[in-house]
């Protein structure tokens, strides 16, 4: 068919885009009719298209697709799904069984159950009360100065020899000594 008005082709019907009409994405013009998700047809705009080669889709039909998959990924927090996306060409495969990817995980892993253990008591730590200070996992109520017992935060503690303090006690034990000090 004869491009009459020299408008640029629709990457998804082929017929000519005029300048009205046109909506234009990574070097291609689309009607704007046309620019839809092509698996679920939604509208689409510069924020919410993913280019897959000349394909366009919204991001989540992109990443159901193309994106990383397993547990936590591309179904929302809180949901699980068993859609395996063969309505989006996804061919799926069994697969061998789940392998841990460190066989020889390190004996403080071992001995709480895969948790990382609290430096201060040494029992497991679960990621519901986990508090990092100090490059160690600690648990809520053990993140505290080991001087004056005062809860800290990450922003109010000073470590020294794996223990952690509140600044004030930091000063006052490994601080500078000396007329104008503490």
């Amino acid at each position: 068919m004869p491009n009459w008005g020299g408008g640029k082709k629709c990457g998804v019907c082929q017929k000519a885009v005029y300048f009205a009409e046109e909506v234009q994405c990574e070097g291609s013009s689309f009607h704007k009719s046309c620019f839809l998700c092509m698996v679920c047809k939604k509208n689409l705009d510069s924020t919410t298209v993913a280019v897959h080669g000349e394909e366009i889709y919204c991001k989540s039909c992109y990443g159901k697709k193309y994106g990383p998959k397993g547990y936590g990924y591309g179904q929302g927090a809180g949901t699980l799904s068993t859609d395996k996306g063969e309505s989006l060409g996804i061919k799926y495969e069994e697969g061998q069984p789940h392998r841990p990817t460190n066989p020889n995980a390190s004996k403080m892993a071992q001995k709480v159950g895969g948790a990382d253990g609290c430096p201060r008591c040494g029992q497991a730590v679960y990621a519901a009360e986990k508090v990092i200070g100090a490059g160690k996992s600690w648990h809520k109520s053990c993140f505290r100065c080991a001087k004056c017992g005062k809860s800290l935060e990450s922003t109010t503690l000073a470590d020294k020899d794996g223990e952690i303090y509140c600044k004030g006690c930091y000063a006052k034990n490994f601080g500078p000594k000396g007329f104008g000090f503490g």
